[in-house]
């Protein structure tokens, strides 16, 4: 009969209640759940299952077999789970892992041993191609003297930004002479983007070039583009020659000797001017000011890896100047001597923050907490519209192995008292192969070395700007680039 197939529920189950029933089904889930977890890689073999259970399942409704219905109530009591005899779930028909199976596990992406890279994570956008120092992947259509320029740049014989801006210039000057307009084109359209970006793009890859040089070549192209095709080639390139000439002229000479006209009366009888590595402009306003007579000595603070402030202090000392030279962990002691600080500059940022050599953002706050007023002398064509709160986003990284000082001299190659060479003996020699110096930096796990160029002075700690336009607060800088820059 019907009754007698139904299964009745015992004593003990019907004491259970529905919340006790679920919070078991909750665990048993769990419990699956933690099984799943344990066996990673293991392939529940479904396909299998459902086609056995397609095989036993009848094919016609008739074969299905007749059941009478039970009552309401019965119908209810079969509705209601039933709590399970063990907590362990049913187990699956699974697929065995490798191990078990004896097959060779296969190595993992993380279970390989990482690469030790050299390159600092945080400033990897800043790490570009390494530089050109031979002529290996160079494009046939770069000019010799452009050529000759990208080596010097990158070898540091020409450094600075200004003085990089008119050797680039000068460069394309001798580049545009050499240029022969193709047939069925013209001059406009195919000097720019076929003869000039060559060139452009071969000087990236020896250094990234300046905010003054890039504010050079797009007043150079916004020219080639603006020339009429109907001016005869020779004429046309004559032109584009005497515009360069005059470029270098107003926006560079003319304007340094303003810069230090103006910046030199900022120097008075008595004064102590405290500058930090090289800036020809500053270089200039000291002489300047030595030239109009007026008593004041120079503190030059100098750092690696390029030292440049020696070659500052000797052109001072020639001219007959008081210097005293300080290196870089020197400052708190030059600052307490300064009584005004002059800084050069790679670029005014559009939030008035300064972008110069690496170690003048120190200087500065060093000073500015000393009440000692900073001026910034630079100008307008290094002023940029681009806005950095760090140094991190916008930055050059030099060669890592600048930074490593020179060898010091083998013990075998230093004399003994009998003026022979000393041998050193085989412990020693054990004992020296054991030792890593930072020449080794690159066999040395977890070492990495970072080389940067600039940094990012904060513009609270300039007093004054003074460019061709005049002396002003950093938040002017942006309004002098537009007036400057973006409509030439």
């Amino acid at each position: 009969m019907a009754d007698a197939s139904i299964p009745t529920p015992t004593q003990e189950e019907s004491k259970v209640s529905p919340a006790e029933l679920k919070k078991r089904a909750k665990a048993e889930k769990q419990a699956r759940r933690a099984a799943q977890k344990e066996q990673q890689g293991v392939v529940v073999n479904g396909d299998n299952l459902a086609a056995q259970a397609t095989e036993a399942a009848p094919s016609t409704p008739s074969q299905l077999p007749k059941v009478d219905r039970p009552p309401k109530a019965q119908q209810q009591q079969q509705k209601q789970p039933k709590p399970s005899s063990s907590s362990q779930p049913q187990a699956m028909p699974v697929r065995q892992r490798p191990s078990q199976s004896g097959a060779p596990k296969p190595i993992l992406k993380k279970d390989a041993p990482k690469e030790d890279h050299k390159q600092v994570e945080l400033f990897s956008h800043l790490y570009t191609q390494s530089r050109h120092h031979t002529f290996d992947g160079v494009s046939k259509d770069v000019h010799p003297a452009v050529l000759a320029l990208g080596f010097q740049i990158s070898s540091y014989e020409i450094c600075g930004s200004s003085a990089r801006c008119v050797a680039m210039l000068l460069a394309f000057k001798e580049a545009i002479q050499a240029y022969t307009t193709p047939t069925g084109t013209s001059l406009a359209r195919h000097l720019t983007q076929h003869y000039l970006s060559p060139q452009i793009d071969f000087l990236k890859t020896c250094r990234p070039i300046s905010e003054s040089m890039g504010n050079a070549i797009r007043w150079l192209k916004k020219l080639i583009v603006e020339i009429d095709p109907n001016t005869p080639e020779q004429e046309a390139k004559d032109d584009l020659c005497e515009l360069i000439d005059a470029f270098i002229r107003e926006r560079i000479i003319v304007t340094d000797q303003a810069i230090a006209a103006s910046a030199s009366r900022q120097i008075r009888d008595g004064s102590v001017v405290l500058t930090f590595a090289k800036s020809s402009i500053v270089e200039k306003t000291i002489l300047q000011a030595h030239a109009n007579g007026v008593s004041f000595r120079v503190v030059v603070v100098d750092s690696r890896p390029l030292f440049e402030a020696k070659s500052l202090a000797t052109s001072l000392m020639h001219a007959g100047l008081e210097v005293e030279y300080l290196p870089f962990s020197a400052i708190s002691h030059a600052v307490k001597q300064a009584t005004l600080v002059l800084l050069g500059a790679h670029s005014m940022l559009g939030n008035g923050r300064l972008m110069s050599r690496i170690g003048t953002a120190g200087i500065a706050m060093q000073a500015a907490k000393a009440d000692i007023p900073v001026i910034v002398c630079c100008e307008s064509v290094k002023f940029s519209g681009k806005v950095a709160l760090d140094s991190i986003v916008l930055n050059e990284v030099a060669p890592a192995e600048e930074l490593l000082l020179r060898q010091v001299a083998k013990q075998s190659d230093i004399p003994e008292e009998d003026g022979s060479k000393g041998k050193p003996s085989d412990d020693a020699k054990s004992e020296a192969t054991k030792v890593k110096t930072m020449a080794d930096w690159k066999d040395i796990t977890n070492l990495q070395v970072l080389n940067l160029m600039y940094d990012v002075t904060p513009a609270e700690y300039i007093r004054m700007v003074i460019c061709e336009y005049g002396s002003l607060p950093p938040s002017s800088v942006p309004v002098v680039h537009r007036l400057a820059n973006e409509g030439m």
